[in-house]
């Protein structure tokens, strides 16, 4: 599954089978994980088994399921870290979907008094954290805005631009807001977010999105 055939076909998912996640598709997911980091810089660590993250009053009301497997997105604070944890957060949510795995951004409906469990070591900081599994079900699709209100997209732009827009506009973004906007500047790209819940790593998200679906070769983020 190339990775445009993952972001049309991924939407979250709450519900999960109790199946373990294991053998060659555990070993490619930590190895994508170490990879992430590698690149990033920053320290996320997947969660096996671990029931204590949605076991609270929130979860329940979120309608999670059998979700006891989880990314931790953390890492050292620092002026981009919750754009990179959106970034890398998305990469890896598509390489799940790639690998025959369902998953959920969470950002409010999990307990976050469990830094200890998470393994959050002193000096990082807990972003949020990405449920993954097998999942009873394939999600269904999100409402979405128009390009014309998350870009200066027109009928003159070039193609890579107009589908990295499309391709923006897949990416989960908290309560579905879509507060980014992508602005062509010559032949470079000006991202942004507005004011909003975790805006900051929705942009990230959808910088990710966009360079999926534009190619990343052709994007120059300014």
């Amino acid at each position: 599954m190339e990775l445009i055939e993952a972001l049309k076909a991924r939407h979250s998912v709450r519900q999960y089978l109790d199946k373990p996640i294991e053998g060659e598709t555990l070993a490619l997911l930590e190895k994508e994980i170490a990879a992430c980091n590698e690149e990033s810089g920053l320290n996320f660590k997947l969660m096996l088994d671990e029931n204590k993250a949605f076991d609270c009053m929130f979860a329940h009301y979120g309608k999670f399921k059998n979700a006891k497997n989880y990314i931790v997105l953390k890492g050292k604070p620092s002026e981009n870290f919750e754009e990179a944890c959106g970034y890398f957060g998305q990469r890896l949510v598509l390489f799940a979907q790639q690998i025959g795995l369902n998953t959920c951004w969470v950002a409010g409906s999990y307990n976050k008094k469990i830094p200890d469990v998470m393994g959050v070591e002193k000096g990082e900081e807990l972003a949020m954290i990405i449920a993954v599994g097998y999942g009873e079900n394939e999600g269904k699709p999100h409402k979405s805005k128009k390009a014309e209100d998350v870009s200066n997209v027109n009928e003159n732009s070039p193609e890579w631009f107009k589908r990295g827009v499309e391709a923006a506009l897949l990416a989960p973004t908290a309560i579905n807001q879509q507060k980014f906007f992508f602005r062509l500047e010559g032949d470079k790209v000006a991202a942004k977010c507005f004011r909003g819940f975790y805006v900051k790593t929705d942009l990230g998200i959808a910088k990710y999105c966009f360079e999926v679906g534009a190619g990343k070769d052709n994007v120059r983020f300014i």
